[in-house]
């Protein structure tokens, strides 16, 4: 199952993962696809529309308000109904609502919470009953750099952001027990519209702080989520999958032969 994330707040430079991208790339690997969001999106229509490409699994479009979320058991309920068992679930429904802590309104931070945190965590409890029942299967959530690293104007998305990693490894350690793994994949700034608003001399500055002097490609996270559901990652649980081209590395100094401070990336 595949999440979109709400853009609807596009003038935040937010780390993140296209939704359509990482349902490309599963459908591209065979694997079906059912995408959940409160309207369809272009990309997504286009990519249903191409049903018949070789090799490829079926993409399913559900209308669902994740933000609604007393609804979610019953949701989960009919999906299962329709579709079956869940082989599944990639978390990245989410709203990236900057603002100072002091101006911002009560109801945007409950809104915030409340689909970055409570939705994904009560998601996952429904779709992960029929996991046990099923005998085991992935989870996938998606975090974000600024969960670790902290960003200006979006300390309430880091916390929510912050709490899926710590949700992540805790389950991991409940779960794992009965053949599921769950992990996390937080991206940094990704090559995308909103880094091409930044300007030529933000985005280069970004760039050079990067071990690889380049931002990561949307498809690199999606990649990331590929391989965390596939059969090369059943041994891999309870893990953040950084993919940021090593840009949010933290630099330590230490002292040189000489008593001089170098620094480590």
């Amino acid at each position: 199952m595949a999440k979109r994330t709400d853009q609807s707040h596009s003038g935040a430079i937010r780390p993140e993962i296209r939704p359509w991208i990482v349902a490309t790339t599963l459908a591209a690997e065979g694997h079906t696809v059912i995408a959940v969001a409160r309207s369809q999106t272009e990309d997504l229509a286009e990519l249903m529309a191409r049903q018949d490409r070789p090799g490829a699994g079926p993409v399913r479009f559900e209308l669902f308000d994740l933000a609604q979320t007393s609804w979610i058991a019953g949701f989960v309920r009919a999906l299962r109904k329709t579709y079956g068992s869940f082989h599944g679930l990639v978390n990245n429904a989410g709203v990236g609502t900057e603002g100072l802590l002091a101006t911002m309104s009560e109801a945007e931070i409950e809104r915030l919470i409340a689909l970055n945190t409570l939705s994904p965590i009560l998601l996952t409890k429904h779709v992960l009953r029929t996991m046990m029942a099923d005998g085991g299967g992935p989870i996938v959530n998606i975090s974000s750099i600024v969960a670790t690293s902290g960003y200006k104007a979006l300390s309430v998305y880091s916390a929510t952001k912050a709490s899926l990693n710590g949700f992540t490894r805790s389950l991991a350690r409940e779960v794992g027990p009965l053949g599921i793994t769950v992990n996390a994949v937080a991206p940094g700034f990704i090559e995308t519209d909103l880094t091409k608003r930044l300007g030529a001399k933000e985005a280069d500055q970004i760039r050079k702080r990067s071990a690889l002097r380049r931002m990561a490609r949307p498809e690199d996270g999606a990649h990331a989520v590929s391989y965390l559901l596939s059969d090369k990652a059943v041994n891999v649980t309870g893990t953040v999958m950084t993919v940021d081209a090593v840009g949010t590395a933290e630099r330590r100094t230490r002292p040189s032969a000489n008593g001089a401070a170098s620094t480590i990336c």
